[in-house]
């Protein structure tokens, strides 16, 4: 199976500095490793796309907020004043510049035009799967941006698709180690979009929201299903959730296109985050990801971004893109795993039991 990767140099400009998590050589490091372990040939395509336009950003921001964050991040590269209290009314302090600001903001407008052209190659038959080398920017908001994240591409994904393609059952599977805060508030009353999302236990990890009893409201109440992991969570409580929790609810709803983001930040060994996944899990989760988009014809749009450990960052985006797509290419744990998954197996089993009783009003399955 050829799989779309949209990848541009121009990513590498979202990047806040020297000294912050986030750097923009993290895509070098992935594209440098995929072409070393697995060459273009028939598995996939590297592609281009055109940055979003203000009409496009529109679909998920305010006017004012497009319009303050690209003149604060140029101004910024510049080196011009620029004042910081109002910074603060649209951004949170992570997403403050370091040193070099580099063009952050159009970068951002990158991934959002990856996103698009993402659902219109998808929808467009052109390929069953495409990633999105950069995306998954979750915790950003209509006015706010955080968590590193200016503007929300996987939020994108969803509106688009609904707008422009009249599709009404869309799954959204978040499985970054941090909640997408940014992404349920933005389908939090919405029934066309079923919002999985595993992530650390929010009592222990940014942004501290994403608890088992946020199941959605109004008309999107129970379309909402946060998984808040226990600290240490490795490859068996992630297959136990799939089974459980995933694969049943995915049958039941019937998704038309399934938009997966995150990166490889559950990994044991990443430097922001707590959980347990080793390397073979991040393959498991593409390989579950594979084999549950049969329900919609292998319609399915990667977003990829996440991870704080410049060793382990481009194997697991590496192995989870194998998942995708069914290769199978050894890729070496650097350390050795904590043991902690016993502790951890019994703590996600409680969750799910708690998952089931908040959701089995709203799905057959779980009852």
């Amino acid at each position: 199976m050829t799989i779309g990767i949209l990848y541009q140099d121009g990513l590498k400009e979202y990047d806040f500095g020297p000294g912050h998590p986030f750097r923009g050589d993290r895509y070098q490091l992935f594209l440098r490793l995929l072409k070393e372990k697995l060459p273009e040939d028939d598995n996939y395509r590297i592609l281009r796309a055109d940055p979003a336009t203000d009409d496009d950003l529109r679909l998920i921001c305010t006017q004012e907020y497009i319009d303050f964050t690209r003149e604060f991040y140029r101004a910024a590269q510049l080196g011009e004043s620029h004042t910081a209290e109002k910074f603060f009314s649209y951004h949170s302090m992570d997403n403050m510049p370091i040193d070099n600001p580099g063009r952050v903001e159009e970068a951002a407008r990158l991934v959002v035009g990856q996103a698009k052209q993402s659902c219109r190659l998808v929808q467009g038959g052109e390929f069953q799967k495409v990633v999105s080398i950069g995306g998954g920017l979750h915790h950003a908001k209509p006015s706010y941006g955080e968590g590193f994240c200016l503007y929300n591409d996987v939020a994108f994904c969803g509106i688009y698709l609904m707008k422009e393609f009249g599709l009404e059952r869309i799954l959204i599977l978040d499985t970054d180690a941090h909640a997408g805060n940014g992404t349920a508030e933005y389908f939090y009353e919405e029934p066309r979009v079923l919002f999985i999302d595993l992530h650390q236990d929010p009592r222990t990890l940014y942004p501290g929201t994403g608890f088992a009893h946020e199941i959605g409201a109004g008309a999107g109440k129970g379309f909402t299903v946060n998984v808040p992991l226990p600290p240490g969570a490795s490859q068996e409580s992630y297959e136990l959730v799939f089974q459980s929790l995933v694969e049943p609810l995915v049958q039941e709803f019937q998704p038309q296109i399934i938009i997966r983001n995150g990166g490889s930040d559950p990994h044991f060994n990443d430097e922001l985050t707590g959980l347990g996944l080793p390397m073979s899990g991040f393959k498991m989760i593409g390989d579950k990801i594979r084999q549950i988009a049969g329900v919609c014809g292998g319609r399915e749009i990667d977003l990829i971004a996440s991870g704080y450990n410049r060793e382990v960052l481009p194997r697991a985006w590496l192995a989870l893109i194998c998942g995708l797509v069914g290769i199978e290419l050894e890729i070496e744990e650097l350390t050795s795993q904590p043991m902690m998954a016993d502790r951890s197996y019994a703590a996600t089993q409680r969750v799910i039991a708690e998952l089931r009783n908040n959701l089995k009003e709203y799905w057959k399955c779980l009852r």
